[in-house]
Formats: structure tokens, sequence, C-alpha cells
């Protein structure tokens, strides 16, 4: 299944490229005004007129090939079950490891907590 999607994928963007530089090199409605007053943009290589019936009937079926790429691609995306819900339902939740100390100093790099004193004891005092 995934071969195919590739090689449809790949048909896709080639008839998308091969068609943006056919549309590219084709002559605007303007272009006939002055081949037919004798302008010497008329000799090309399918005439005066023949090499817009050429080049707009290839655009048209590169179009056709891309348009049906472009169906099948949708076609085939969407033949793989997805669960009905939310994405969120399917996520997992993580409990953090140890606690963590809100405190605003406990979140400063490379502070270090200090102790807690017992209050209820008191200070030693040094003697001299």
């Amino acid at each position: 299944m995934s071969v195919m999607l590739t090689l449809i994928l790949v048909v896709q963007m080639l008839s998308a490229l091969a068609m943006i530089g056919l549309i590219l090199i084709q002559h605007g409605k303007g272009a006939d005004m002055g081949a037919a007053f004798g302008s010497s943009g008329s000799g090309s290589l399918f005439g005066a007129t023949g090499g817009a019936n050429f080049m707009s009937r290839t655009t048209a079926v590169l179009a056709f090939v891309f348009f049906a790429c472009t169906l099948s691609l949708a076609y085939f995306g969407n033949l793989t079950p997805s669960s009905s819900g939310s994405v969120l339902e399917g996520a997992t939740v993580n409990s953090p490891a140890a606690p963590v100390d809100a405190s605003p100093a406990a979140q400063i790099p490379g502070n270090t907590p200090v102790p807690a004193v017992d209050k209820s004891v008191p200070p030693a005092i040094p003697v001299k």
C-alpha cells in the first residue's frame, strides 16, 4: 500500500511540474493579434495556431491526471481507521518523580536550599 501511495504521489508531482511548465510557455490571447498582422512570432514549431491546440490539450490531460491523483490520495488517506474522540484522550499523563519545591528561591539556578532551623532548641553559644 505504501509503494502505491508513493507512486501516486510521484505521478502527481511530475504532472504538476509539467503543467506549470506548459502553462508558463503558452502564449497569451494578445500574442494571436500580433501573429495575425504579420509579426515574426508566427514562425514557431507548431505553426501560427497549431501550438495552442497541442499545448492546451496537453495541459488539460495533465490537469486531469493531477486531479485524479489528488482524489486517489485523499481516498487512500481516509481508509485507515481513526478513533473517534479527542486527541487528548489518548495522551498519557506523566506524574513527577519527586515533589517540586514551589518557593521562588528554589527556582533560581545554582541556589542550594538552606536546611530548616529548629526554633525549639536555643542556639549554641560559642566559647572563647
